[in-house]
C-alpha cells in the first residue's frame, strides 16, 4: 500500500501548495531521469490523487516509489496544457509516457512560382512555373500542396500532373540552356516550354488546372475542358479538340484509377490502431484534394509500461461519476493524435478507428484556430478508407512482432528511416558504389547489390576506371555511375529494366554532388541518391546520410538497425573494391614486366605506350595498326607486341 507519509516531506509539501488551476507537472527519480509528464485541468487534484490513492503492485504504484522530485507550470488554458504537455514528452522522452518518436517533416509537392514572360525574348525559367518534391521550410514565392505521407506519393503525384497537364520537372540550369526537347517531350510527360513548344498563356492554364485538380476540384476542370474541346470542333479546329480530347481522357482515367471522390471529402486523415504482445502500430492514411494518397505506420514506445498511468491521467477531474475505463488503443490513439499534431497542419476531419476524447479534439481546434472534428463509426466512403487503414495497422504490427532482430527487421528499419517503398520489402533493391585504389594507381570501383533482405552476390559488378588524374575519386565515381545507369536509364524508361529504389555512395558531401551531376545528366531522380559521410573522428556509429535532393543530413544513431544495414552493405562494397583492386594492380604489374621484356621497348616507349592507351589492358585490346600509330613504334615493332601480348 502507498500512503503519503512514505514520501519526502518537502514533495508532500509541494504537492498540498499546488494550485487549483491548468497545468503541466513532471515526476523525476533519483537520478534525475523523467519518469512522467501530465497535464490537468485542476493541478492540485490531479497530483494529489497520485499519492493518496492505493495504487497496490500495478505499474502506476512502482512509477509512484521511484518519485523524489516533482516540476510544475501554471498554463492559461488546457489547449496550452496540451501543447506543453507533448513537447515535453517529446523533448524529455519519459520512461513511462507513451512516445511517438519525432519523425522527419513530411515532403510537399512544390510548385513554384511564375513570372510574366519578357515577349520576344527567348523563353526563361522563373516565368514556367515547375513541379517538384520538396521537403523543407516553406517559401511564400511558391506554392506548397501536402503534406504527403511519403515521399512516394508526392513522385506518383508528379507523374500524374505530367500526364495530364504536361508540366515541367526540370531544373532552372537545365531549362535555360536546352536547344531542343528532352526525351519527356516525345513521350509526352512534358510541353517543352524550354524551347517554344507551348505558348505562355496555355501554359499558364495547364498550371492553373493543375492547382485545382491537386484541391481536389477534378469535376469543374472537366466540365471546363469539355467546353473548350465543343468550342475548338465548332470552329473545324480539330486538332486542338484533339488534344483536349486526350487531356479529358488522361484525367477520367486517373479520376477511376485513384477511386477519386467528386464532391465528397477533400482534406481527411484516417487513423486505426491495433495493440498487440505489448507492441501497437497507429496507422494514418492521408485524403488530400479528394484522392487518397497512401499511409504511414507509426510505433509508439513504452506501451507497456504507460498505458496504466495514462488511464489514471485521463481520469476526469469531477468525482461525482466514476472513471469509465479507456481501453489500450484509445490511450495510444489518443497520444498520438496530440503529440503528432503539434507541427502538422490538422484537415478538418479525422476519421478515427477509436472514440476519441472530446476535450483533446476541444484543445487541438483552439490550438490550431480552426474546428476539428472527429469522426468515430463512420459511413459509406470513409467506412472503406478507415477499413483499409485498421487492415494496415493489422498487417504492419504483424510484421514488425515477425521482424525483430533479423534482416528483415534491418531492412524495414531503413525503408522507413529513408521512406523507401514499403509495400514490398522482398523487391527492395539497393546499389552500392566504392572506389578503391593505391596510390592511385589500378584504380577500380565496385557495385555491389542487396536485395530480398540480403547482399546478391552474383550481381556484382566491377568497373575499371581509366582515362582520370591519378587518384581522383570524384571523377572515379562520376565514370562508374555514368557506365552504370546510362543505359539502364533508357531501359527502365522503356520499361524493360527497374532502377534501384536506393544508391549508396560512400562519401560525403562531395561524392553526393558528383552524383547529382550525373543524375541530373541521366534525368534520373535525385531521391534516389544517399551518401555515408564519417561522422567525428571517423568512428564507426557516427556516420552521417548525406542526400543528393536537399534534405538535411540524417543521424540514425549508431545503434541503428538502418545503420547497421547500411554498414553491412557500404563494407561489402569496400571489400569487393579492395579485393578486385588488389588483383588488377597484380595483373598490371604482371603485364607491366613483359612489355619491358620485349626487345625494342624501353622506358619511353613504354611511357607512350601506357599514355596512349591508358594501360596494359587497353594496348592489349588494340590492333596491330593502332599500336603502330604510337611515336616510334614501327609496324614490325607493332606485331612484336601484339604477339607478346596475347
Amino acid at each position: 500500500m502507498t500512503h503519503l507519509h512514505e514520501f519526502d516531506p518537502r514533495l508532500l509539501s509541494e504537492v498540498a501548495a499546488l494550485p487549483a488551476l491548468p497545468g503541466v507537472y513532471r515526476y523525476f527519480d533519483e537520478q534525475g531521469g523523467v519518469l512522467y509528464v501530465g497535464k490537468a485541468r485542476n493541478l492540485k487534484k490531479r497530483v494529489t490523487s497520485y499519492f493518496q490513492k492505493n495504487h497496490g503492485g500495478t505499474r502506476i504504484g512502482h512509477m509512484i516509489t521511484k518519485i523524489v522530485r516533482m516540476e510544475t507550470t501554471v498554463v492559461r488554458s488546457e489547449a496550452e496544457a496540451l501543447l506543453l504537455e507533448n513537447n515535453l514528452i517529446k523533448a524529455l522522452n519519459p520512461k513511462f509516457n507513451i512516445l511517438f518518436r519525432d519523425d522527419k517533416s513530411y515532403p510537399y509537392l512544390k510548385l513554384t512560382g511564375g513570372q510574366a514572360p519578357v515577349e520576344g525574348a527567348p523563353p526563361l525559367a522563373n516565368a514556367y512555373p515547375r513541379i517538384a518534391y520538396y521537403r523543407g521550410s516553406v517559401e511564400k514565392k511558391h506554392r506548397y500542396f501536402g503534406p504527403y505521407p511519403s515521399a512516394w506519393a508526392v513522385k506518383d503525384t508528379i507523374l500524374l500532373l505530367q500526364k495530364v497537364f504536361r508540366l515541367r520537372t526540370c531544373e532552372d540550369t537545365v531549362f535555360n540552356n536546352r536547344t531542343r526537347p528532352c526525351l519527356l517531350y516525345q513521350i509526352k510527360r512534358c510541353s517543352a516550354p524550354c524551347v517554344g513548344q507551348v505558348s505562355p498563356e496555355q501554359y499558364a492554364l495547364d498550371t492553373a488546372n493543375a492547382e485545382r485538380f491537386l484541391q481536389g476540384q477534378t469535376q469543374e476542370i472537366l466540365g471546363e475542358l469539355e467546353r473548350k474541346m465543343l468550342l475548338h470542333a465548332d470552329r473545324l479546329e480539330f486538332e486542338q479538340a484533339a488534344e483536349l480530347r486526350n487531356q479529358m481522357s488522361a484525367l477520367s482515367k486517373i479520376l477511376h484509377q485513384q477511386s477519386m471522390e467528386i464532391g465528397g471529402d477533400k482534406d481527411v486523415d484516417i487513423l486505426a490502431v491495433k495493440v498487440q504482445g505489448g507492441k501497437a502500430c497507429v496507422n494514418l492514411a492521408m485524403v488530400r484534394g479528394g484522392r487518397h494518397l497512401g499511409d504511414r505506420p507509426y510505433f509508439p514506445t513504452h506501451v507497456e509500461h504507460a498505458t496504466d498511468v495514462a488511464a489514471l491521467d485521463a481520469e476526469p477531474d469531477a468525482s461525482v461519476e466514476p472513471a469509465k475505463e479507456k481501453s489500450i488503443e484509445a490511450l495510444v490513439l489518443e497520444a498520438f493524435i496530440a503529440q503528432h499534431y503539434i507541427d502538422v497542419p490538422v484537415p478538418p476531419t479525422l476519421v478515427v478507428s477509436e472514440a476519441v476524447d472530446k476535450d483533446l479534439m476541444a484543445a487541438l481546434a483552439e490550438q490550431t484556430g480552426s474546428r476539428v472534428a472527429a469522426v468515430h463509426q463512420p459511413r459509406e466512403q470513409r467506412r472503406v478508407w478507415l477499413e483499409m487503414a485498421q487492415k494496415n495497422a493489422g498487417l504492419q504490427l504483424a510484421r514488425l512482432l515477425a521482424e525483430q532482430g533479423s534482416q528483415q527487421a534491418r531492412t524495414r528499419a531503413l525503408a522507413e528511416a529513408l521512406e523507401l517503398p514499403m509495400d514490398n520489402l522482398e523487391a527492395l533493391r539497393i546499389e552500392c558504389f566504392d572506389i578503391s585504389h593505391t596510390a592511385g594507381e589500378s584504380t577500380q570501383a565496385s557495385c555491389v547489390v542487396f536485395k530480398e533482405h540480403k547482399m546478391q552476390n552474383s550481381e556484382y559488378r566491377r568497373y575499371n576506371i581509366e582515362g582520370i588524374t591519378p587518384g581522383d575519386d570524384y571523377a572515379a565515381m562520376r565514370q562508374v555511375l555514368t557506365r552504370r545507369y546510362t543505359k539502364l536509364a533508357e531501359a527502365a524508361r522503356n520499361g524493360e529494366a527497374t532502377l534501384p529504389d536506393l544508391v549508396l555512395v560512400d562519401g560525403g558531401k562531395g561524392q553526393v554532388s558528383m552524383a547529382r551531376e550525373v543524375f541530373v545528366e541521366l534525368g534520373l531522380d535525385l531521391g534516389l541518391i544517399a551518401g555515408v559521410e564519417k561522422g567525428e573522428g571517423r568512428k564507426v556509429g557516427l556516420e552521417e546520410l548525406v542526400f543528393a535532393d536537399g534534405r538535411e543530413k540524417v543521424y540514425l544513431g549508431h545503434d541503428s538497425a538502418a545503420l547497421m544495414l547500411i554498414a553491412q552493405i557500404r563494407d561489402e562494397a569496400h571489400r569487393f573494391a579492395i579485393t578486385g583492386m588488389r588483383a588488377r594492380r597484380a595483373k598490371v604489374r604482371v603485364g607491366g614486366s613483359r612489355l619491358e621484356d620485349i626487345a625494342g621497348i624501353g622506358p619511353k616507349r613504354r611511357a607512350s605506350l601506357l599514355q596512349r592507351f591508358g594501360g596494359v589492358r587497353g594496348i592489349a585490346s588494340a590492333s596491330i595498326e593502332d599500336i603502330a600509330m604510337v611515336d616510334g613504334i614501327s609496324t614490325e615493332l607493332a606485331e612484336e607486341i601484339y604477339r607478346a601480348l596475347h
